[in-house]
């Protein structure tokens, strides 16, 4: 048989992430003996080992590999399936349907782009409500996976629009942000290898896919955090030129002349069939 179950999904990803049937079944809220007869109902049917037991505990073959990475993507499917399901089916306050799409932004992303698309879609006959979801700096893919969001602003090289389709909106260099006071505050430009070696000011560390990557600087985990540390002068950040705008008198922008160009995407799942997203998509594109 060619087909899984949902329950079957979560029952092994759950293995599969803990590597140990006791905390697997607590997560589950339910007693190890049955996870365990439900694993291997599994493997029996797909005629595959997918775990290695032994002494030291439980590891992943290389075909449990494959289901756990597939089998996530298969339950983001589903869950995002009933969350755009029951926002498409709710009702307004008066008792009538009520359409609206939820946007996910960064948040400091472009608001003068941001706001010059959300006035112009509003002048549409037939627009719809736009609920503006700010999120973290990597957090917009994973809400167009799981389906807290119907539509992006995505922002390449920092997100990844693989899976989905997207439009190019705007391209924009990058600037450093360092305390106002510093030695090379006074510079007109900066490159990137002046950036990364401050002496006692490190680049700041934003999660990338749940995890930081290494390095001596601060682990940031939002823009007001940021803000703070750059003031103290504990950190200096590299951030798109159009983020000037949540700068604090205590900062200080310098245009960096070696950092990628930052380009943001209007970005939506592939097998989208909304009117309403299809309607957004062209007003973000005229912009």
């Amino acid at each position: 048989m060619d087909t899984l179950e949902t329950r079957e999904l979560r029952y092994f990803a759950a293995v599969a992430e803990e590597l140990h049937f006791g905390r697997a079944a607590e997560r589950l809220g339910m007693a190890q003996p049955p996870l365990s007869r439900a694993i291997q109902q599994l493997e029996r049917r797909l005629g595959v080992s997918l775990l290695e037991r032994n002494r030291r505990g439980v590891s992943l073959t290389v075909a449990g590999e494959v289901l756990l990475q597939e089998g996530r993507a298969a339950l983001d499917a589903t869950t995002a399936a009933a969350r755009r399901t029951r926002r498409a089916g709710g009702a307004d306050r008066r008792g009538g349907p009520h359409n609206r799409l939820v946007l996910a932004v960064k948040a400091a992303a472009f608001h003068e782009l941001l706001q010059k698309l959300l006035d112009t879609y509003a002048a549409e006959p037939d627009a719809v409500e736009i609920e503006v979801l700010p999120s973290g700096t990597c957090e917009q893919e994973e809400m167009l996976r799981d389906g807290r969001a119907d539509v992006a602003l995505m922002h390449a090289p920092f997100n990844s629009l693989a899976g989905f389709d997207s439009e190019e909106l705007l391209t924009e260099g990058q600037v450093a942000i360092l305390p106002v006071g510093h030695p090379l505050a006074a510079h007109e430009t900066l490159s990137m290898a002046d950036v990364g070696n401050i002496p006692g000011l490190p680049l700041a560390r934003w999660p990338r896919h749940g995890s930081y990557p290494p390095g001596p600087g601060p682990e940031v985990h939002d823009q007001t955090q940021l803000a703070q540390l750059i003031a103290l002068g504990r950190t200096v950040a590299v951030i798109p030129e159009s983020a000037r705008a949540w700068l604090w008198a205590e900062h200080t922008a310098v245009p960096l002349t070696d950092a990628p160009p930052v380009v943001t995407h209007i970005a939506w799942p592939a097998h989208s069939r909304s009117r309403a997203l299809a309607g957004l998509v062209r007003t973000a594109t005229r912009l």
